[in-house]
Order: C-alpha cells, then structure tokens, then sequence
C-alpha cells in the first residue's frame, strides 16, 4: 500500500565488511561504485569480528553437512558436470544460500528420516518375528502369556548371551516353577515362569549377566497367528520402503546438479573463511562499517563477491540504541517537499516521515494564496530557467527537488487560476471589458469574495491543525504517553462542544438542538478545559500551571493565522487589479494620436512591471507564509526531527560544473 498520509524512512540494515588490507583499496571502490553503504568508520577489526568469521564458518560447514549427508546416497563414483558455473552460486548471499539449501535439504531429509524410521520398524518385527517363532512348543501359547503379571505369578521372555545362558540359570532355577530355553545362533530365547515376589531378583540377576526382556507386543493373539500377520506386514513395509527409496534417488537426481554446485559454492565460502580467520589473527584486516538500505543488502554482497577474492560481510538489524541514517521513500510526486521537511528537521530513523501530509499542505496553501494562471506560468519558467542563476549547482539533488517544488505548487496555482478566472488578476476586463467566462461560478465566488475566503481558510484551518493534534494523539498511545493523550482528547472535546457555543453567543447561530443542550455542552466545555489542565501538569509538573493556558490560546492562535491565506490571496488579486487600472487610466491620459501611442506605450511599462514586481512579492509570500503554516502551525504539535540524512558513499554522475574568473 502506497503511504498517502505519512509515511516511514528505508529499513536499514548495520554493515560490516572486512577484508584483507591487500584488497582494502579496491573494495573501498567497489563500495564507491555501488553507492549505497553510509559509511560510520574505518578501523582495525576488533575480537567481536573474528566472533563473526567463525560463526559464519560453523553455519557454512552445517550446511556443507546437511549436503553430504544428502549426496551419500548417491552411488560411488558416479560424476556430475554442471551447466552453471559455480561462481553464480558463491557471488550470492550467504543467507540466500542458507535458505535454499535448508528448504532443499529439508525436502529430502523428510524422506531419509521416514525411510529411516521404516527401516527401523522393518527391523524390529523381523528381530520379533525370529525370535518367536524360535518358540515352536509354545505356538498356540497367546501373546499376553509370554509376557503375565498376577497377584502370584509372572512370565518372561529373556535374551542371553549363549556363554551367560548355563551360569544365570543356575542362579536362578531354584525361583523358577516352569521354563524353557531355545538356542538360535549365539543367542538363547529363556521363557520363564515364577512367583511374583522373585520377580526383582530373577530380573536382575539376567539383566547383571547381559539379557534383557523381550518386548511382547499387546495384542490378543496366538503366537502363531502373531507370525503370519507380521510376516504379512514386513512384506508390505518392504514394499513402502522400496518405492521410498527410489523416490529419493530419483528426487536426489532431480536436485543433483543444484546439490552440487552449492556444495562446491559453500568449500570455496570455507576456504575464503578460514584465510580471513587467520588474518584477523594477524591484524591484517580492515573493517568498514556503516548502513546499508535492506533491499540493496543482495546485491552489494553479491558485487563484493564477485569483484574481491577475500572478503566478509556481516548484516544485522539496528539495535534499539542505535539510530542509524534516515533514508526517506517517497513516491516520485511527493519525494520533492522531502526538501521542505528536511528544512524543518530530517525525520528520525524511528519517527514517521510527515512528507505526504507537507506535501498536500503546502501545494494548497500556496495555489491558494496565487491563484492566478499567469503568474503561476510565471512561476515555473522562473524556477525553470531563472532560479538556477542563482544557485552554486543547479544540478544537485537539493536543486531539483526545489524546483519540481514549484513546478507542483506552480500547478496547483495554474489549475485554481483556471477555476476562478484570474489572469493577471482581473486584466481580461481592462482589455475587453468583460468578465472571463473561463471559470467556475462556486469556486471564484469563494476565492475572490473576502468574508468567504476568510471562512474557507479558517475552516482549512481547522482541519489541518487538528491533523496535526490527531497524529499528537496516535502518536502518544504508541509511546503511551498519558499526558499527550488526555491534552489531545481534551482538545477535541473542547472544539466539538465549544464551536456551536460560540457560534451562538458571537453570531446568534444555533444548532437544532433544546436550549437544555448547551448547557449540557458548557459543563462538556469546563470538564475539557479542567482535563487540559492536568495534562498540563502531567508534562511540564509544576510549569504547568502557567502553560496550560498557551493550549487554549495557540488554538485559537493557531486557527486564526490561516486568515493569512486570505489577506495574501486577496492582496495578489487586488494589487495585480491595481496596476491593471493604472495602466488603463495612463492610457488614456494623454489626448491625440501621439497621446494614444504614448498611453499606450506606458501604459504596457505599467503593465509588465507591475506584474512583475507582484509576481515577485507573490511568489515569495506564498513560498513563505505556506512554509510558516506547514512548520509553525502543523509540524511542531507532533513531529521532532533531529535525524541524520543518509549519505551514502558513491561517485557522483552529475555534469561538471567550471567556475572561471568574474
């Protein structure tokens, strides 16, 4: 969503770039080049760097693992040629990298770890399955039989070492009521029964000799029937797992080449580290530090890797201490009054950027302000061709976003000039001596009629001041500021309640209302004027008993300065009428043909320097008094400023600009 209201500075990312100071020339080149690191210092690098190195080295060789593991599968000898070449892979970031091969390996470990996880269970009924079915006397015995506990007796199913089976047995036999023992390969499968209370210590005594219990599954089946139906789902586990198997030679296939190329990416990323590590160790590293904007963090990392053999760079977020560069990111129409905001105060990293909301502002004060088409033209020729004989360089950055200032507001003047009618104020009716028909009745009624432009500035006003309190207020519950809060709430409720008193007392206007309402409406009024009050204390203490009252006054303050809008529209208006009627008078001062040529020579004279002179004094009042309005009566109730500019380290491709001898 494009910001339309305020808007919030370039994430920035902290960047560490280190290399060996053989290459510390070209990669301060290269930084140059690219023209995007805000460079804070350039030191020794410090034991927290080499922390980094070796981190970054752990990650990559946990990668390189993950990769191996994979490429196991993958039967010996067998070679794979690349299409791509492997510097793609190593010129990129190192946690794009990461991720890719994680989301690669990941796939294919789910499927490792399910075969591994069939294997095992493959396995442990075949283990089951041999030894039961060693116990062919005890076929038709069920499966809880073989593994009982009763209040009296209990049975087991032991597996010992045949070496262990003749002398634990001897231990134990005179506790035994019932047993049997089957010999299979170097094992012995020992079913027992006995008495509860030998329990501990005939399992002891096979556990002390190296037996153990033999797992009986819970189920309500003979042994015989027990086999048959794990025969029958070993078959068809085998099965599942065969069909894995070739499903992960033939993912591992499909991925082969990638596979490989990052591997050989990530041993040259290992090399690269390690050369670095012992460099550090020797103090021949230099580090360059500063910030970088998110979005180019890939692509300078990428321009390193590929331009210095021997480089580390390390990205993280900005600590909450730090308070890196402000890089403003507006869109083209409003980026140029970022020129304006940066003259009241550069936004902080943290704070919002009020340059939207400046932007509509200021376009508006000053198209009201001249509201003529001639001299807007006027305007923008001059900040296109004569302006920039004033300035040192006309084409730096600061210049040109200064003059797309005027060429919006120039615009927005030219369109409201259209909407009234003016064009050198009024001198359509010194030519033909008739009203422009050019022109929208309700709007020039508006802008020409001095009560009704005071009425629509203070009603403009109004509105961009309580802007201004309004983003006070978000911005107090953001920082959980009780005393902006109630001040801001307070204001609100005074203005909603008080207006209609006032408007009844000084105007004899009345809402539809019964006359019990505004009672109601004065105890709202005193209630707000006692909760701005306390807010007074809750920020200043003790200085608030004195401060509170400029809350009251600055709003009515504040609100009245927009009759400046009028007073300057209207004197540009009447004062261009003005020389329109001198001209007129001086042309027909003089009687005779030669008194016509005369007239009419002076009477241009008057003309062109009169508009001019206005177009001067116009173009610096509407410039100024928009400015006052934006910074005085809007800027100061919710925005700090105090940032620092982001200045990037980069080569400048603007023309060159030879000074000679005056």
């Amino acid at each position: 969503m494009i910001p339309l209201i305020v808007n919030t500075p370039d994430p920035m990312a902290k960047v560490r770039v280190l290399t060996t100071k053989d290459y510390s020339t070209k990669t301060l080149k290269t930084l140059h080049t690219a023209g995007v690191l805000h460079v804070e210092k350039s030191e020794e690098l410090k034991p927290v760097d080499k922390e980094a190195i070796e981190k970054e080295r752990g990650e990559v060789g946990e990668l390189l693992t993950s990769i191996n593991d994979i490429l196991s599968y993958i039967p010996e000898g067998e070679t794979v040629s690349p299409t791509e070449d492997v510097g793609v892979i190593y010129t990129r970031p190192l946690s794009e990298i990461d991720s890719e091969v994680r989301l690669l390996c990941t796939k294919l470990s789910n499927m490792h770890q399910k075969a591994a996880k069939l294997s095992e269970e493959v396995e442990k009924l075949q283990g089951l399955s041999k030894y039961l079915s060693s116990l062919e006397p005890l076929a038709d015995i069920r499966l809880r039989d073989l593994d009982f506990s009763g209040s009296y007796l209990f049975s087991r199913v032991f597996i010992l070492p045949n070496e262990a089976y003749q002398l634990l047995y001897h231990e134990i036999k005179d506790y035994l009521l019932d047993s049997n023992a089957i010999t299979l390969e170097n094992e012995t499968i020992f079913y027992i029964i006995a008495r509860v209370r030998d329990q501990k210590t005939v399992e002891s005594v096979v556990r002390s000799g190296g037996g153990e219990i033999l797992q009986i599954p819970e189920a309500d089946l003979t042994v015989r029937e027990f086999l048959e139906v794990t025969d029958g789902n070993i078959h068809s586990l085998e099965g599942e797992l065969a069909e894995l198997h070739a499903e992960i030679e033939r993912k591992t296939r499909e991925n082969l080449e990638e596979l490989v190329l990052f591997r050989e990416a990530l041993s040259a990323e290992t090399e690269r580290l390690a050369v670095l590590e012992k460099a550090c160790e020797a103090k021949y590293v230099t580090l360059i530090e500063g910030w970088i904007p998110e979005n180019n963090i890939e692509d300078t990392i990428s321009e390193l890797k590929e331009n210095i053999d021997f480089v580390f760079v390390d990205t993280r977020k900005p600590e909450q201490a730090e308070e890196p560069p402000t890089k403003l990111r507006n869109i083209g129409a409003l980026k140029p009054f970022e020129v304006l905001v940066n003259m009241f105060g550069t936004p902080k990293y943290r704070e919002w950027d009020p340059t939207p909301l400046t932007a509509y502002s200021f376009a508006v004060f000053f198209g009201l302000m001249l509201c003529d088409v001639a001299y807007a033209i006027g305007i923008i020729l001059a900040a296109r061709f004569l302006i920039r004989k004033f300035v040192d360089d006309p084409y730096s950055e600061g210049y040109r976003l200064f003059q797309r200032v005027l060429y919006i507001s120039g615009g927005v003047a030219l369109v409201l000039g259209l909407l009234t009618g003016n064009y050198l104020g009024d001198v359509y009716y010194l030519l033909f001596g008739v009203d422009s028909v050019l022109h929208l009745g309700p709007v020039r009624e508006w802008l020409t009629d001095p009560i009704s432009f005071i009425i629509l500035s203070i009603i403009l006003g109004l509105i961009h001041v309580n802007t201004a309190h309004m983003m006070a207020l978000i911005g107090g519950v953001i920082k959980r500021d009780k005393g902006i809060v109630v001040n801001k709430i307070a204001l609100f409720t005074l203005q909603i309640f008080g207006i209609p008193i006032i408007l009844l007392w000084l105007f004899n206007i009345s809402l539809p209302v019964s006359p019990g309402v505004y009672t109601i409406f004065l105890y709202i009024v005193g209630a707000s004027v006692v909760a701005i009050v306390v807010s007074s204390f809750m920020q200043r203490g003790g200085l608030g008993a004195i401060f509170w009252i400029f809350d009251l006054t600055g709003l009515l303050g504040d609100v009245m300065s927009y009759a400046r809008l009028a007073g300057v529209g209207l004197a540009t208006f009447y004062l261009a009428s003005s020389f329109n009627m001198l001209a007129k008078l001086f042309s027909g001062m003089i009687p005779g043909v030669i008194g016509v040529i005369l007239g009419a020579i002076l009477a241009i004279v008057v003309l062109v320097f009169g508009h001019l002179i206005n177009l001067a004094l116009s173009g610096i009042g509407c410039f100024v008094h928009s400015l006052r309005l934006c910074f005085v009566e809007f800027l100061s109730k919710f925005y700090e400023g105090g940032g620092e500019v982001y200045s990037p380290f980069r080569l400048k491709t603007r023309p060159a600009l030879i000074k000679g001898k005056a």
